[in-house]
């Protein structure tokens, strides 16, 4: 969470909305910054500030600084995913962050070399073929599954009004990719 708190602060949002707002905890650390945050979920017992579809947002256009999913849109068929990130951008006015599970395997290595600290690396575990993906009653897709390259990702993302700013593993846990978008 710390990093998902870090890259949407450094945007310096007077606005966010977060979809998908789980127990509040994203919301309340942003709110803690005299950010002035907003949810939406479908599931109105987790409290949102409003209940609705990600895929049809009851937002004007250009509502909030920075939108962000964390951990959402693996959970609509990837065509809903491409109408929800659409979505996103048009109710959004500078940028969207949002993380995403990365099935690649990664292996996390830790040094310490003298004079310089710990130094952190990841390095892929070499795979024939991806694997496929079996629904679970919960994510549709993953990034880096069969039919569902890395780069195929950005593609999608990137052809909606957006620009890629960055993305990368989270070392401390890599099965959690974070992408930083400007909107267009």
């Amino acid at each position: 969470m710390w990093h998902q708190l870090n890259e949407v602060l450094s945007l310096e949002p007077n606005s966010v909305l977060e979809l998908g707002p789980g127990p509040g905890l994203f919301k309340q650390m942003v709110k803690a910054f005299g950010t002035r945050v907003e949810t939406l979920d479908i599931d109105p017992e987790l409290n949102p500030d409003h209940v609705g579809s990600a895929t049809e947002m009851p937002f004007k256009d250009e509502s909030f600084d920075v939108v962000c999913a964390f951990q959402v849109l693996e959970h609509l068929p990837y065509d809903m995913t491409l109408k929800a990130f659409s979505e996103m951008a048009r109710v959004g006015k500078k940028n969207i962050v949002i993380s995403l599970p990365d099935a690649k395997t990664m292996w996390r290595y830790l040094f310490h070399v003298p004079k310089f600290g710990e130094i952190q690396i990841l390095i892929p575990r070499p795979r024939l073929r991806p694997l496929v993906h079996v629904f679970d009653g919960e994510h549709y897709w993953e990034i880096n599954k069969r039919g569902y390259p890395l780069s195929r990702i950005i593609d999608d993302l990137t052809v909606q009004g957006t620009r890629i700013l960055r993305t990368y593993r989270v070392k401390e846990y890599p099965y959690h990719r974070l992408f930083i978008f400007e909107i267009n």
